[in-house]
């Protein structure tokens, strides 16, 4: 099995949209979809796989997970939100995902969001978070291979492969949870209390 580390570098983990590449025009949404097509590119695991699509956005729009827009044109704002949907979908369900930006949603239509300020310190978490994570990801590796060596020759590469993935992805979902229960703590927009 390849080391982990080559696999981090091919998996795209360090793409995101960064403010810089956030036109100062709004944008229609075939240029919306290039530009998240563009980006995340070296993310997706096969050419196949679209990373934005117009029934995306449409569904996003529909479920309210970002503010109404404009003359057909979405603005830097609206590429802010639907970059951190991007992000979060990945993990949480769609009414999860709504929860979460629904005070940040409100807040941009009365002019009370600072969203760049807000995804500036995303991105900022995001490029600390990558670097802890490459860390993590050499002594994961290490303790895979403390626990394979008691497997027969033959079998210790499959063997270190499946405890490897097993691992992830419990580690993965530990981060999950946590992140469900906190969205689980945002005041219900509908109702004002919590779920």
């Amino acid at each position: 099995m390849k080391k982990l580390n080559e696999f981090v570098e091919k998996a795209g983990l360090e793409k995101n949209i960064l403010l810089e590449d956030l036109p100062n025009i709004d944008l229609y949404m075939d240029q919306v979809i290039q530009l998240f097509e563009n980006t995340f590119r070296d993310a997706k695991r096969n050419e196949e796989e679209k990373v934005l699509t117009k029934t995306m956005i449409n569904n996003y729009a529909k479920g309210k997970l970002f503010f109404p827009i404009s003359n057909k044109k979405y603005s830097k704002e609206h590429l802010i939100l639907i970059s951190l949907i991007y992000q979060l979908k990945g993990v949480l369900s769609i009414s999860d995902v709504k929860k979460t930006l629904a005070e940040v949603n409100e807040k941009s239509v009365d002019g009370k969001a600072d969203l760049e300020k807000l995804y500036a310190s995303y991105l900022t978490l995001a490029d600390n978070n990558l670097e802890k994570f490459q860390e993590s990801i050499v002594t994961h590796e290490e303790d895979v291979q403390e626990v394979v060596h008691q497997f027969e020759e033959q079998d210790a590469d499959y063997i270190k492969q499946l405890l490897t993935i097993s691992s992830l992805v419990q580690m993965s979902n530990m981060y999950r949870r946590v992140a469900e229960k906190l969205v689980d703590e945002i005041n219900d927009p509908d109702t004002g209390k919590n779920k």
